[in-house]
């Protein structure tokens, strides 16, 4: 009796959904160590040292932007270790450098200190990479729409919620703690992750790993593969070109009245609760209709959503817009990762993932540069004017590079229609 109320309670499942329950876990933890310290980074920086507003803000800029920097840089190194060693180490070797990383954080003196530990962070990058080529390697074909959309919601969501978390934990706890209780929840993801994810994975002799040009050059659709490393760099410009200036517009939009620092963190934190809610259905339609066709919705209602934030008259306004991002955004990265996956080989996928890693990090740099320079010359208002037109390139560039797709596989139905007939 007691056995059957277990099973019932806690139903077998196969490898690749106990996978899912834990990556997505840990995304959404390694989504947060990236982004919890937006909120008070420059403060803590100023803790360090006696500095001049000009002084902080460069500071302040090459602290944050260092991680992604190196991480565009490593992710292809360590992609191509996990199509020989496996994903798992990968996931390893990630969660423990950043819990290791992330507490040594709260013990620095001075920011260069704190500039090399950030170096650091960013070798230690590939977690969502690797936990999103492990669980699409193992996934059956016709439910990788579904699931990815779901695994995609961690990392999204732990980006989005990290500033919010950050704010929230360092105003109760103090910077330094807040480094601390992060690094003692990574240190959490290693121990689930050697003990709960599990990986068919034979190990590949160095002499025998395909090179990355034979790789490229053996895809059905290459064009479409770069393509979309293309589209995940202007996703993520797009969503961070805002990221330096949403504090300062919402005190514009609030006439400085009120606690703008809170309102900030819950605005910028909206749009990872409607992803959250909305990419798991997205990947499901997605695996029904064509992801490709999801990620061109996606892109079009984004540059609806942004292009009205340039006009707002208050942070209700801006609340609600910045809600339909994150719908928005749960169109965008999972439908770009069911694609990578459907038209990649397996065995590459490692490497697949951490170019497409490159090209997040490098967005990751380029966005808040774009809507530095664009609000130093436009206004706060005209950032959301270049971003709708980034969205636009971005969507005449992935409608160019799925039509191959579109028109292949009408010749193909038509094809198997004609032999039908006959």
């Amino acid at each position: 009796m007691s056995e059957r109320i277990k099973q019932r309670l806690f139903p077998p499942r196969p490898a690749w959904q106990k996978n899912l329950i834990v990556l997505w876990f840990g995304t959404f933890m390694a989504g947060i160590g990236f982004s919890l310290v937006m909120p008070f980074m420059s403060l803590y920086i100023d803790t360090l040292g006696d500095y001049t507003s000009q002084e902080l803000n460069l500071w302040s800029g090459v602290t944050f932007s260092s991680t992604f920097l190196i991480t565009a840089i490593v992710s292809p190194l360590w992609g191509r270790l996990a199509d020989q060693k496996g994903r798992k180490l990968m996931l390893l070797r990630a969660s423990l450098g950043m819990a290791v990383v992330i507490g040594l954080m709260g013990l620095v003196t001075n920011v260069y200190q704190l500039i090399g530990l950030r170096l650091l962070q960013g070798v230690f990058s590939g977690y969502v990479s690797n936990a999103t080529a492990l669980v699409a390697t193992g996934t059956p074909k016709e439910k990788s729409g579904q699931v990815l959309g779901t695994l995609a919601t961690g990392s999204v969501t732990g980006s989005l919620l990290g500033p919010l978390v950050g704010g929230t934990t360092a105003s109760i706890f103090g910077y330094r703690y807040t480094f601390f209780i992060t690094s003692a929840i990574l240190f959490l993801v290693f121990l689930l992750s050697v003990f709960f994810v599990h990986e068919e994975f034979t190990p590949v002799e160095k002499k025998d790993m395909v090179p990355a040009k034979q790789i490229f050059q053996e895809l059905k659709y290459p064009h479409l593969i770069l393509g979309m490393f293309l589209t995940t760099m202007i996703i993520q410009a797009s969503n961070n070109s805002i990221s330096p200036i949403i504090s300062l517009y919402i005190r514009q939009l609030m006439h400085n009245h009120g606690n703008v620092t809170f309102v900030s963190g819950v605005i910028a934190s909206i749009p990872g609760i409607a992803t959250l809610i909305a990419a798991p259905r997205l990947g499901r339609l997605g695996d029904r209709i064509g992801s490709e066709k999801i990620l061109a919705i996606g892109l079009l209602f984004a540059i609806v959503v942004y292009l009205p934030m340039a006009i707002v008259q208050n942070v209700w306004q801006l609340a609600f817009l910045r809600f339909l991002v994150g719908i928005s955004d749960a169109c965008l990265l999972p439908a770009v990762q069911t694609l990578i996956t459907k038209y990649s080989p397996h065995q590459a996928a490692g490497r697949i993932f951490s170019y497409n890693q490159s090209f997040q990090a490098a967005g990751n740099v380029v966005g808040p540069m774009i809507g530095s320079s664009v609000s130093s010359i436009f206004g706060y208002r005209g950032v959301f004017l270049s971003t709708s037109l980034l969205v636009l390139i971005n969507y005449f560039s992935v409608h160019r590079n799925t039509k191959e797709i579109a028109t292949a596989e009408a010749f193909h139905q038509k094809k198997e229609e004609s032999i039908v007939h006959k």
